[in-house]
Parts: structure tokens; sequence; C-alpha cells
């Protein structure tokens, strides 16, 4: 049974199916990778501490948008008509569907390095074999297939983790600098306090926000309350920053010449572990790949039919996808990965901040939901609320990213999605209100 965005097929997924294909993000390499980076950078402490702000800010905004996916079986692509208009809606799923595709290639970049480092050869080659085998994963009936082999992977990529701790200690030894390491005072131009750096680097990662409701719109809203507190709330948050970020930070003291860039952390479980650290990395990066090619995927075959009027199956986009993927694969995308995400970042969390202001709203005043049923024709082709919001929000977030001024990392991360909703809410108030007031001034 295949999936397209903005077309559910009955039946919809039980909780324990769409647990364990959600629950096939935990094990991205590159939350191990992001948390020894932070670690490094601004301090163990002041990264948990930022880890530690993370994961509830993520708890919250999580539980909200997957219960509202689920009570109305909402994807980004559905929802986003309501709060950007038709066309807006497509500007979304664009999005999405091209940040999914940046962390296929992150994440494949990781197997392939991984490969080359155990076996040899060229890199290129064994980028094509990730992509051969990552994009049939996706293929055909889906859901069914990524229950079956995330469920039986994850405690493979738990237990290689937990191999990997241990193995290390016991081989190198181990001290207190990886809960102690300290950096000398920042300076302001490197972006703030070390622990709103650590987080406002947690914040580029929103992109989750949207995996969210494009995962939480498959389930069924009887299992609201699970999905709320097992799968999409606090405890996942917990396990793939909080637990991720712990190991990638003790792996990085411990293993000697371990460099905490994209793929040193993977690269030094092959050379510690051998084949057994090679099988953890594909097991990790396997499951993480199938969430990736899926939302790219579907997505890209939203715009394709939304935008350019293309209704090819889904095989069609698979290939077309996993070719894009490979190209990129070729490129030194990895080295320039997290720039391009930083302000890719921009405009998803202005999404957020729109996407969250208009959930309460719509509860607050008791106005109807977005059902994934409703006709297009009910929504008009912009709805200028939500495309002005945006647009500024992320104008401002951009300019403070680029300028250069002190905290303007941290201070532009938290900007963006505030300023966001404040445009969006105080607008939408305006054109409610503007438009109650009408018919009384008529009369």
């Amino acid at each position: 049974m295949s999936i397209t965005v903005g077309q559910h097929s009955p039946p919809l997924m039980n909780r324990k199916s769409l647990n364990s294909i959600w629950y096939s993000i935990v094990s991205a390499m590159f939350f191990i990778y992001l948390g020894a980076a932070l670690a490094l950078a601004y301090g163990t402490m002041n990264a948990l501490i930022g880890l530690a702000l993370t994961i509830v800010v993520y708890g919250v905004i999580n539980r909200v948008i997957a219960e509202h996916a689920l009570r109305n079986n909402v994807s980004v692509a559905e929802f986003s008509r309501s709060i950007l208009g038709r066309s807006g809606a497509s500007i979304a799923s664009l999005i999405l569907g091209v940040t999914a595709l940046y962390y296929a290639v992150f994440e494949g970049s990781i197997v392939a390095f991984a490969f080359q480092a155990e076996f040899g050869g060229p890199l290129p080659l064994w980028s094509a074999i990730v992509v051969a085998y990552s994009t049939p994963l996706v293929v055909g009936r889906v859901r069914e297939f990524l229950d079956r082999i995330n469920g039986i992977l994850l405690p493979i990529y738990w237990g290689g983790l937990l191999l990997a701790v241990v193995w290390a200690g016991f081989k190198y030894g181990t001290d207190s600098e990886w809960i102690t390491h300290s950096v000398p005072a920042l300076p302001v131009a490197s972006g703030g306090p070390g622990w709103l750096a650590a987080f406002a680097a947690y914040i580029g990662v929103w992109v989750l926000m949207m995996y969210t409701m494009d995962f939480a719109a498959m389930g069924r809203s009887e299992d609201i309350r699970f999905h709320k507190r097992y799968t999409f709330g606090y405890l996942f948050y917990a396990l793939a920053f909080g637990v991720n970020a712990v190991v990638g930070i003790f792996l990085t003291f411990t293993i000697p010449g371990i460099a905490a860039t994209e793929t040193g952390v993977a690269t030094g479980l092959v050379q510690m572990l051998g084949v057994v650290g090679l099988l953890i990395i594909f097991v990790s990066q396997t499951r993480i790949n199938t969430a990736n090619y899926h939302l790219a995927i579907t997505n890209l075959q939203s715009i394709g039919k939304r935008v350019l009027g293309i209704s090819a199956p889904m095989w069609v986009w698979a290939i077309v996808t996993g070719a894009a993927i490979y190209l990129m694969m070729l490129l030194p995308v990895v080295q320039y990965l997290l720039v391009a995400l930083s302000w890719q970042a921009v405009l998803i969390t202005g999404w957020v901040g729109i996407a969250l202001t208009h959930i309460m709203m719509t509860r607050r005043h008791g106005e109807s939901a977005d059902p994934a049923h409703t006709p297009e024709s009910r929504f008009a082709r912009f709805y200028p609320p939500g495309i002005v919001a945006w647009t500024v929000s992320t104008a401002a977030g951009l300019v403070i990213l680029q300028s250069g001024i002190g905290w303007g990392p941290g201070i532009g991360a938290l900007v963006t999605p505030i300023l966001a909703a404040t445009i969006y809410g105080s607008m939408r108030t305006f054109a409610s209100n503007r438009s109650a007031l009408l018919p009384a001034l008529a009369n």
C-alpha cells in the first residue's frame, strides 16, 4: 500500500506500527555528531543545558502538532492550505521534501564513508550501493515493511551503541574529561552564552515538527493519548537527542583521534570495532533513511502533482529522488550541509510558529478543523496572514543570521518563530474582527 501526501489510504495505522516507524528517526547519526560537536564547541555542561531545554521544547510543541494531525489526519501539505492557501501550501511541501532529501544525502554519505573506511574502494561506488538499496525500502507496501524492519533493527541499534560505549571504555580507558570539558569564556561574537548557542543549534532541526505532522497524519484519533505520551512526546526526544548526544560526547572524548565532524564519529566506530562498527552504522542509517526517503519522495510527488500537473506513481518519484540523492552525494555537499540547513531552518521555524498559532486559535474560538478530505476549492489560493507572517519573519531571521552581530545565531533562531506567530495571530484577529464588524455597520 503506497502512501501519498494529501491522500491517506484506509485503514490508518495502529499505534504500534506508527510508533515503530516514527522511532526509525531515533537512530540518526546526526544526533550523535551534533551532541559531540556542541560539547566541544561550548563545553559539555552548556551542551547538556541546551539539550535539556531542547527536549522540553520539542516535547511540548510536537505533542500539540501530533494531536492536531491525529485528530484531523492532515499532513503538512494539507494543513498548510489553511495557513498559507492552496499555492502557499506547495512551498511548505517543497521545503519539507528538499530538507528530507538533504538529510538523506547526509545520512547516506555516512554509510558510504563507513563502507569505504572498512573495505576501501571509490566513494562514488559505495554511494551508488547505498542509494540502490535504500530507494526500494520505501516503495510498495511501505507501512507494513517499515513496521517490520524498524522493529527488528531498533534493538540492534541500541545494543550496538551500548557495545561501542563499553568497548571504548575498556580499550582506551575513561576519565571525567568527557563530562567536565569546558571552553574559555566565549566572545560575544560567538553567538551568545554557550547554552543558548547549543539550544539554537537544535532549533535548526525543527524540521522534525513537519516530520511529526506527516507521520501523525497516518495515525488514528483514538490513539492520541498514547502517541502524545510515547511516540511524539518527551520520551522520544530524550532518547533521540539525549541518549545519542551523551554517547557521542563520550565516544568523542574517549576514542583517540576521533573528530566531531559529520563523518568522524562513524569513521571512529568502524576503526575501533571493524565489521561490528560498520553494522552499527548500517543499521542506524538504514532506519533513519527510511523516513528521509519516504518524506522526500511523497512531498516531491505532491509538488509534481500540484505545481507541475504530473500524476506519476510513487515508484517513478522514488527513482527521481534516488537519482537526485546520488548526484548530491558525489558533490562535497556534506561540508556545506549545515550551512544550507541553517537557511532552511529559518523558513521552517517560521512555519512552526504560524502552525502553533493557528492550532491554538482554532481551539480557542471553536472553529472547524482542517480535515484531510476538505475540497481544494474551500481554500484561497494565498492566505495573506500566513504568507505575510512567513515572508516577514523569514526575511528578519535571515538578516539576523547573516548580519554578524553578536548573538545573531541564537537570537535569529528565537526571533523567527516568535515574529511569525505574532504577525499571523495579529493579522488573523484583525481580519476576523473586520469581517464581524462589516455586517454590523451595514445594519
